[in-house]
């Protein structure tokens, strides 16, 4: 299975389970997510959600692999696509239960989404992050709006535009990721984490993270409508299939 589900004690851990593609995100996948985190969401003996990644990487963001039929998609389908990678984030973000994100690893473009848009990020000091998007010719529509949330326009602009691996000290510093735990230490701090919101009031926490999500909801709306549109619009560019096309051959991409 591509999504493993776990629950103790009220602490529900969704692990992303393709270790040996980084977890990389296909299409069954988001869909599966999806529904776990709705699953997790109206279970009310499910108090805290924890996102984990199997093996050594937490999520390389979508699984390019998977898009070398993308070229015979039509404009509805990439319409599509790019709506349903749009909810399987902002469900993620409007999570009315505490989320926590345990990065063990790499979590690149949409897994560095998924990973800094939950409550809490915890990071080993040899994570690495980044929107690496343009490498490949696609634009990080997305995971731009939560990111300028979270760090503001002039700092999102470097990360989205250079493409750049970031580590964990430096996320740290952005506001990207909460605490950086030693290896050893980080399932153990995210279960001490866990345990102080299993302890608190659970209609308090839902009505802070409504009230949080409210207050961003009309600018929210309307940028992630037209990052939808640019998802879409991006998939068929020259850059776009020339980049996976130079990714999955191993070689240098040519730009148009």
């Amino acid at each position: 299975m591509t999504i493993l589900v776990d629950e103790t004690e009220g602490v529900r851990t969704i692990t992303l389970n393709r270790p040996d593609r980084k977890n990389a995100l296909t299409v069954e996948m988001q869909e599966a997510l999806i529904r776990a985190l709705h699953d997790a969401s109206s279970d009310p003996a499910c108090r805290v959600v924890v996102l984990a990644g199997a093996g050594d990487a937490f999520c390389s963001g979508l699984d390019l692999a998977s898009l070398q039929g993308m070229n015979d998609k039509t404009e509805a389908e990439h319409t599509a696509d790019a709506a349903r990678i749009s909810a399987m984030f902002r469900t993620m973000y409007e999570l009315p239960k505490p989320t926590i994100a345990a990065v063990q690893g790499l979590a690149l473009a949409g897994g560095t989404g998924l990973a800094t848009m939950c409550d809490f990020t915890l990071a080993v000091p040899e994570a690495k992050f980044g929107y690496t998007e343009a490498r490949i010719g696609f634009v990080p529509a997305l995971v731009s709006a939560y990111l300028i949330l979270q760090i503001g326009e002039k700092r999102a602009r470097d990360l989205l535009l250079t493409g750049r691996l970031f580590a964990a000290e430096e996320a740290f510093r952005l506001g990207l990721v909460t605490e950086i735990v030693e290896p050893v230490a980080l399932l153990s701090r995210v279960a001490e984490i866990a345990k102080t919101l299993v302890a608190n009031s659970p209609e308090s926490m839902r009505a802070t993270k409504a009230l949080l999500a409210a207050q961003n909801k009309a600018w929210l709306d309307a940028a992630l409508e037209a990052s939808m549109k640019a998802n879409a619009e991006a998939r068929c560019t020259h850059d776009f299939k020339e980049g996976v096309a130079a990714f999955l051959e191993k070689r240098k991409p040519v730009w148009g």
